[in-house]
Formats: structure tokens, sequence, C-alpha cells
């Protein structure tokens, strides 16, 4: 399966997962003409793109659905979720179930399944997904408020975790955002924290060669190089090194 994180970040959030002919997109939360020219630039063409699937239906993960309508492509999202997105044509709606969806072509030995699993943020019904291949498993782990162990055990054994490292909570409390911003930022269905998110990945990654992806960092209340090393200094203490047991990138 090949990952393209077309974008991340409070501006916009959007992934593309490919296998061989089947491409799914997780989230479009970047204006539709920047997914159209990002998607050609690696090499997807945007008629192509078998599924939309939505974490939450907060704006910077779902500006750029007019995508779904222009190129008929069916959008998948919790019941919930469907509560708060009314930019998606009726008949390309489907609420996802946390069975998840499979996509298999008879006779070209090619399928790819995404599930979702329930993650504790401030909207209706959100979904974090696990999309597996016959030989790969990707967890995407985005707005989140903390991890509990029924997500631990959804994406245990993954080869690549895409995971949120949204901030520094000291960073939070000298910014200059309202006192209910950083109340949000910081609560149980806010978004996980440098140290959270290490914590979740000392538990998952094994050394056996993950990828890591530190996604949805703030660009006022982190930094990338203090997300890495947070994340680094607690796989260190499991006895894993990067490069060696595992491979992170910062996006």
């Amino acid at each position: 399966m090949k990952i393209n994180i077309l974008a991340s970040g409070s501006g916009g959030n959007c992934i593309a997962l490919r296998n061989n002919e089947t491409t799914v997109l997780i989230d479009a939360g970047i204006a539709k003409t920047k997914i159209e020219k990002r998607l050609l630039e690696a090499g997807i063409r945007p008629n192509t793109i078998k599924a939309i699937f939505i974490t939450h239906a907060h704006k910077d993960h779902t500006k750029g659905l007019p995508l779904a309508n222009k190129y008929h492509i069916p959008v998948y999202a919790s019941e919930g979720e469907w509560k708060d997105i009314s930019s998606v044509d009726k008949e390309l709606t489907n609420i996802l179930s946390l069975e998840g969806v499979l996509f298999d072509y008879e006779g070209f030995g090619e399928w790819i399944e995404i599930i979702p699993f329930q993650t504790h943020h401030d909207a209706f019904e959100p979904y974090g997904y696990v999309v597996q291949t016959e030989d790969m498993k990707v967890s995407i782990c985005l707005d989140t408020g903390h991890i509990d162990s029924n997500m631990l055990e959804a994406m245990k054994d993954s080869n690549v975790y895409i995971i949120e490292a949204n901030h520094d909570p000291k960073m939070v409390e000298t910014s200059n955002y309202p006192d209910s911003v950083k109340s949000r930022i910081l609560s149980d269905v806010g978004h996980l924290s440098n140290k959270q998110t290490a914590a979740a990945l000392q538990k998952l990654v094994r050394g056996k060669g993950e990828k890591i992806y530190l996604a949805h960092l703030s660009s006022k209340n982190n930094m990338s190089s203090l997300a890495e090393t947070t994340v680094v200094h607690a796989l260190y203490k499991k006895g894993l090194k990067p490069g060696v047991d595992y491979e992170i990138e910062v996006v």
C-alpha cells in the first residue's frame, strides 16, 4: 500500500492510500482544487478515487468534500457526523458502521478493507481508521483527546501508524488563546499532546520496522523537533532505536 499525506494540521487534513489501482481518501479537509492538484502530483487521477472516509465533520477534515460531487465519489462517515455535513450530494452519502467496508475486486486478487474505531473528540461520533490489505495494516488516529484500550486494540500490529501529535501542554497554557480554547485542546475530547502520543506508541510499536507519521501538529503550540524527540525518547526507554527498529517522520 502506498501512502500520500496530502495535507496535515489545523489548516486541513487529507490522506490518500493506494493499493495497486484502488485509492481511498481519509478526510478531505483542504479546498477541492488543492486536493486535485496534490493527487495529480502524487500520480493519482481524482476520477479513480473509490471512496472518501471522514473522521469527523470539522471543516479542516471536510472542506474539500465538493470533490466527491464532481467525481461522483461515495463518502462514508458515522451516522452522527452526517448531522454536520451538508456539502455532499445525497446519493453519495453512506452511513458507516463499526463493521467497516471491504472493497474486493474479484478476479484481480486485490482487496482493501477500511474499519473504523471510535475516538474521543468534540464531535458527534468521530472515528479513527484501520486500513488493511493482504500484507499491510495502516492505523490512522487524528483528532482525539485521549487513547483508550479499545483504540489500542484496534491499532495494534500495524505496519504504519499515522497519529496526531498536536501540542505541548505548556505551550498551550502560555499561549494567547482564550481560556475556553485552551481547556478544549487539553480536555479528554480535545487533542493529543506529544506525551500522550508517545505513551500510546510505546505500547503499540514492537520494533519490527514500523513507520510512524506524526500528524496534525499545531502550528502555534508545538514544534516538529519536540514532537519527534518526545516519541523517540519514549521508544528508546523500550529499547527501540529510530532508523533501526522503526522509522519516524513528522508531517
